[in-house]
C-alpha cells in the first residue's frame, strides 16, 4: 500500500479532486428528495402548476450540475489511476530487468507476465473505483441518514436498523471472498503457464501427437479455475439479494410507520416519499460500496502479488569499476581466468560446474565441448554475469568480474545464445542492438563475416528487410547467422558463440568459423559446440563432463590425454581421421 500511495502522490491534484467532485455530486443528489417532497406537498397539494415547473427546473439544474461534477470526478480518477498503473508497470518492468537468470528461473516468465498485465490492470481499476466511491458512498449513506432524521426522527428508526445489518452483510462477504480471490489469481497463473508452454511448444506437441493429452491437462487446469471463480462468484452474488431484502424491509417499515404518521397528521405525503427516496439512495450506495469492497479485495490480492515481485532483490550486485577499453568501438584485448569456479542452480543438489580452472589469453579461441547437460552453457553464462559463481573467481584482465559495472562489462561482450532471438522491426534495427550507432557499412561487414550477406541480398530489401517477432519469417540457420552478425557489429573484446551454428550445414559452418577467425584477431572467442569439427582448430579446448573439467588442451593433445574427448571424436569422425589427428 505504501508503494501505491507513492504513485498516487505523483498525481496528488487528481487524487484529491476526484473524490471531492464526487462528494459535490452527492450533495446535489441529497437535495433531490426534498425538492420532490415540496413538489408533492405544495405543488400537487395546492394544484400549483407554476410551483411544480419551478421545482422541476430546479431538479434539472441540480441534475446538470451533478452530472458535470461526476464527469469531472471520473476524469480525475481515471487520470490518477492510469498514471499510477503506468508508472507501476514501468517500474516493475525496470525491476524485472535487474533480475539475474536465477530470479527469472525461480519466478517463471508466465508469473511475471501475469503481474505485469492482469495484476496491475486490477490495481488500476481498483484505484479508479476507489477514488470515485470511497468518499461518495459513505457520504451519501451518512447524509441520507441525517436528512431522514431531519424529516422525521421516529420514522427514521428503520434506517438505524437497516444500515448496521447491511454493513454486517458486507463485512462477512468481504472476509470470506478476499482469500478466495487470492486462490483464483494463483490458479490463473497456472492456466497462463500451461497456455504459454503449449504455444511455445506447439510444434513438438503436434510432432508427438499430444494434442488430446495437452487439451485434457489444460481443461483440468482451466476447469479448476472455473470452479474457483464460480464458488467465489456465488458468495459475492449473495450481496445484492441480501441487501435488497434488508432495504425493502426498511422501506416497508418506513411506509408502515410513515403511513401512521400521515394518518395522525404529523407527517406529509411528500415527506414519506422523501424518506423512501433516501432509503433507496442508501440501497444504491451500499450496493456500490459492497461491490467496491469486493473489487478492493481483488485489488489488494493483486497489489500483494505485485509487491511480492518488487520485494525480490537480485542476487547480483553491480560493481563500481569501469571495463578497460580504448574507445567504444575498439575494445582492448581481454584475458579471462576461471579460478576454482563452482556453480549450482537453485533447488538442485548437484553442482552444474565443479572446480573449473583455466585461463584464456587475449586473442585466443577457446573451444568448449561436452555432452548434453555437461555445463557448457552454464560456464559461458558466468562471463557476462548472468549468474554469479557459487565459489571461486571469474576474472577479466586480473580483475574479478563482480567489480565491473554490469552495463560496462556487457557492452564489451558479444553474446550469441543457443536459441536465436530476433525482434520485430527491420534488419537494421536488429543489427543496431549490437551497437546503436553502427553504420550500414559496419553492418554489412558483420553480415559478410556471419555468412548472412548472400541471403540478405537475395531478399532485395537490404537493411530494411522486415523481421517479424522472433524472426519467424526466417529459417533457423538464417536467424543464427543474423544473431552472430549482431554480436560482431559490437566489435566486442570477448565473443561468446554458444552452440550458435547448430542449424548450419557443415560447409557454411566451416566458412563461418574461418571468417570469424580472420575478423576477430583482437577478440577472445569462446566456441561452445557439440561438434568436434567446430572446436578442433581452437587454441584451447575445454572438455566438460557432468560439470567437471575432463580435459584441457589442443585437439591433438586431448586425443592422447582425454578419454572423454577421444570418445566424442570417435563418435563423429572416422577412425582414420582420429588416428591421423592424434599423430
Amino acid at each position: 500500500m505504501k508503494r501505491l500511495l507513492g504513485y498516487l502522490k505523483k498525481n496528488l491534484k487528481e487524487t484529491i479532486f476526484a473524490p471531492l467532485f464526487k462528494m459535490l455530486e452527492a450533495a446535489f443528489e441529497l437535495i433531490i428528495p426534498l425538492v420532490v417532497a415540496r413538489m408533492i406537498d405544495v405543488g400537487i397539494g395546492n394544484q400549483d402548476g407554476g410551483y411544480i415547473l419551478k421545482m422541476g427546473g430546479l431538479m434539472i439544474l441540480l441534475g446538470i450540475i451533478g452530472f458535470a461534477s461526476s464527469l469531472t470526478a471520473q476524469y480525475f480518477a481515471a487520470k490518477s489511476a492510469v498514471s499510477a498503473g503506468t508508472a507501476m508497470r514501468n517500474d516493475l518492468f525496470a525491476h524485472i530487468n535487474t533480475f539475474s537468470y536465477r530470479e527469472i528461473d525461480m519466478i517463471g516468465t508466465s508469473t511475471l507476465i501475469t503481474r505485469m498485465t492482469s495484476d496491475i490492470n486490477q490495481v488500476q481499476n481498483g484505484v479508479n473505483m476507489f477514488l470515485r466511491l470511497f468518499l461518495r458512498s459513505p457520504f451519501v449513506v451518512l447524509g441520507a441518514l441525517i436528512m431522514a432524521l431531519s424529516v422525521d426522527t421516529k420514522t427514521a428508526v428503520s434506517f438505524g436498523i437497516s444500515i448496521p445489518v447491511l454493513f454486517l452483510i458486507i463485512l462477512v462477504i468481504l472476509l470470506v471472498s478476499m482469500p478466495l480471490y487470492q486462490k483464483v489469481q494463483k490458479q490463473l497463473d497456472l492456466v497462463l503457464l500451461k497456455t504459454r508452454e503449449n504455444l511455445l511448444g506447439v510444434r513438438v506437441i503436434r510432432a508427438f501427437n499430444r494434442q488430446h493429452s495437452e487439451m485434457e491437462t489444460f481443461d483440468r487446469e482451466n476447469g479448476s479455475l472455473y470452479k474457483r471463480q464460480i464458488f467465489v462468484g456465488r458468495i459475492s452474488a449473495l450481496l445484492n439479494p441480501l441487501t435488497y431484502v434488508v432495504i425493502n424491509l426498511g422501506i416497508i417499515g418506513i411506509l408502515w410507520l410513515g403511513g401512521n404518521q400521515v394518518f395522525l397528521g404529523r407527517l406529509s405525503q411528500g415527506q414519506v416519499i422523501a424518506l423512501v427516496n433516501y432509503m433507496s439512495q442508501i440501497l444504491v450506495e451500499l450496493i456500490k460500496l459492497a461491490n467496491l469492497f469486493i473489487l478492493l479485495s481483488k485489488t489488494a490480492a493483486s497489489l500483494k502479488r505485485v509487491n511480492g515481485i518488487f520485494e525480490i532483490k537480485s542476487t547480483l550486485s553491480d560493481g563500481q569499476c569501469s571495463f578497460a577499453a580504448e574507445t567504444d568501438k575498439t575494445s582492448a584485448a581481454s584475458r579471462i581466468s576461471f579460478d576454482h569456479v563452482s556453480f549450482a542452480y537453485p533447488g538442485t543438489k548437484e553442482p552444474s560446474l565443479s572446480d573449473i580452472t583455466f585461463s584464456a589469453e587475449p586473442g585466443q579461441t577457446i573451444g568448449i565441448i561436452g555432452g548434453t547437460g555437461s555445463g557448457k552453457t552454464t560456464l559461458v553464462n558466468l562471463i557476462p554475469r548472468f549468474y554469479d559463481a557459487a565459489s571461486g573467481t571469474v576474472s577479466i584482465n586480473g580483475k574479478d568480474i563482480r567489480e565491473f559495472h554490469f552495463q560496462d562489462l556487457r557492452r564489451h561482450i558479444g553474446m550469441v545464445p543457443q536459441k536465436a532471438a530476433l525482434f520485430r522491426g527491420t534488419l537494421r534495427s536488429n543489427m543496431q542492438w549490437g551497437r546503436e550507432d553502427a553504420s550500414d557499412e559496419e553492418i554489412y561487414e558483420a553480415l559478410d563475416a556471419a555468412q548472412a550477406r548472400e541471403f540478405v541480398d537475395s531478399k532485395k530489401q537490404g537493411l530494411d528487410l522486415p523481421i517479424e517477432q522472433g524472426g519467424r519469417n526466417l529459417s533457423g540457420g538464417q536467424k543464427q547467422r543474423l544473431t552472430i552478425a549482431r554480436a560482431l557489429v559490437r566489435h566486442p573484446s570477448i565473443l561468446i558463440l554458444d552452440d550458435s551454428a547448430s542449424a548450419l550445414d557443415f560447409a557454411t559452418d566451416a566458412r563461418l568459423r574461418k571468417a570469424i577467425h580472420e575478423s576477430t584477431d583482437d577478440m577472445t572467442v569462446f566456441l561452445v559446440s557439440q561438434r568436434v569439427a567446430t572446436v578442433k582448430n581452437a587454441d584451447q579446448i575445454l572438455v566438460l563432463d557432468d560439470g567437471h573439467l575432463a580435459g584441457i588442451g589442443t585437439h591433438r593433445s586431448l586425443l592422447q590425454s582425454s578419454q572423454v574427448y577421444r570418445e566424442i571424436c570417435e563418435s563423429q569422425l572416422s577412425a582414420e581421421e582420429v588416428a591421423k589427428d592424434a599423430q
